[in-house]
């Protein structure tokens, strides 16, 4: 089946009794077993939930992967592939990755005895270079957030697979309908899955998914282990929003694409942070390794914080909040939102200032959310 047909069809046939069409809730917390040794392959819903598998069958098949785990949250997701390593352990990540991730490898994880190097991707020799005989693994986010860099996903991958270490890639900001990181070599792929996958901001969680045994062994262990497993419900709503991922994303990226060129001409921005724009640094990479450019943007206003203050004071379609990937357009400020875990030293060594303007396109008229934003410029 096509990409968009899976998304329609795969983990929904679940309901012998009735026929129903759509993937049925199965909100109980406890199934009854038949005899002391079998039961219908369900006991308890933190261990297992007929729900949840359906969306976990369903996010496998979109990525290309063996097995998907669905978790609570998007962070419960990257706890949880975390977990493939142990205390002592080296692992790489992107200089400029989401803050939350940030806060949990430098603070939480570190103090923890997990030890982490924080480079820029955009020259696989870096990586390269970062490599120490304890290095595990590579985490690897592109486009980057909030900055929107291409890592060359695969020749990241060939690194770790010489280190033999394992390669994570977090592919919340394009999708599987964009970016299929297995294809490029990654080894696991994680989501929040409360973004483009659900698509509608009314759900919070996360997937880890996985192409090797012994990986996918390990990630369904420690989801149960430590009950980071979604709700029935909750698993529902995603299983609901993937359906129309594909004619949502095309949507979004549409109103990215005429944000970005509005954005790129104005006098009062003075730098665009958008790969489909032919001058942006990752732009020939990322026609090579997805199948669009995504509807992430951000961008800085000329001047100071004042400037994108005014910015988000004057703005009418997009909200202020630091989410994304829902139909509805949002913006946010890097310094005091998403990335405000973040140090000062890490967030300007990363490229993020006090002009820096995070955007999620949605799903309006293009024509619409031109309009607002440069209104919102030349106020």
């Amino acid at each position: 089946m096509q990409f968009q047909t899976r998304c329609v069809h795969v983990g929904v046939n679940k309901d012998t009794a009735y026929n129903s069409c759509i993937t049925p809730i199965y909100p109980s917390s406890t199934f009854y077993w038949d005899d002391l040794n079998t039961h219908k392959g369900y006991d308890y819903t933190r261990s297992g939930n007929p729900t949840r598998k359906a969306l976990e069958e369903n996010l496998a098949a979109l990525e290309g992967g063996i097995d998907c785990k669905a978790t609570c949250t998007g962070m419960a997701a990257i706890t949880t592939a975390m977990h493939l390593f142990r205390p002592g352990d080296h692992i790489i990540a992107g200089h400029d990755i989401y803050g939350g991730t940030y806060r949990l490898f430098a603070d939480v994880m570190t103090s923890q005895g997990y030890r982490f190097s924080f480079v820029n991707m955009g020259d696989p020799e870096n990586v390269r270079a970062a490599l120490t005989p304890e290095t595990k693994g590579i985490w690897i986010e592109s486009p980057s957030n909030p900055l929107l860099n291409v890592v060359d996903i695969a020749a990241i991958t060939e690194i770790a697979r010489s280190a033999g270490a394992v390669s994570v890639a977090d592919n919340t900001f394009l999708s599987p309908y964009l970016q299929r990181p297995f294809e490029l070599g990654v080894d696991v792929v994680v989501h929040s899955t409360t973004k483009y996958l659900n698509g509608h901001s009314d759900v919070v969680g996360g997937c880890v998914v996985t192409r090797h045994e012994e990986h996918a062994e390990r990630i369904g262990y420690i989801v149960n282990a430590m009950g980071l497993g979604c709700s029935p419900f909750d698993a529902w709503l995603v299983l609901r929003g993937v359906k129309t991922l594909g004619p949502r994303v095309e949507a979004h990226q549409r109103g990215a694409m005429a944000l970005a060129r509005m954005l790129d001409e104005h006098p009062a921005v003075d730098r665009v942070y958008y790969p489909g724009l032919e001058s942006h640094p990752g732009h020939e990479l990322a026609k090579r390794q997805q199948d669009g450019f995504g509807a992430m943007l951000s961008f800085d206003v000329k001047g100071g914080r004042p400037d994108a203050e005014r910015v988000f004071s004057r703005l009418k379609l997009f909200s202020l909040a630091e989410s994304l990937g829902g139909v509805e357009s949002l913006v946010e400020y890097p310094e005091t939102m998403s990335h405000a875990s973040m140090t000062l030293e890490a967030r300007r060594e990363a490229g993020i200032s006090e002009r820096t303007i995070r955007v999620s396109v949605g799903i309006e008229s293009p024509e619409d959310l031109v309009a607002d934003m440069r209104q919102a410029l030349e106020g």
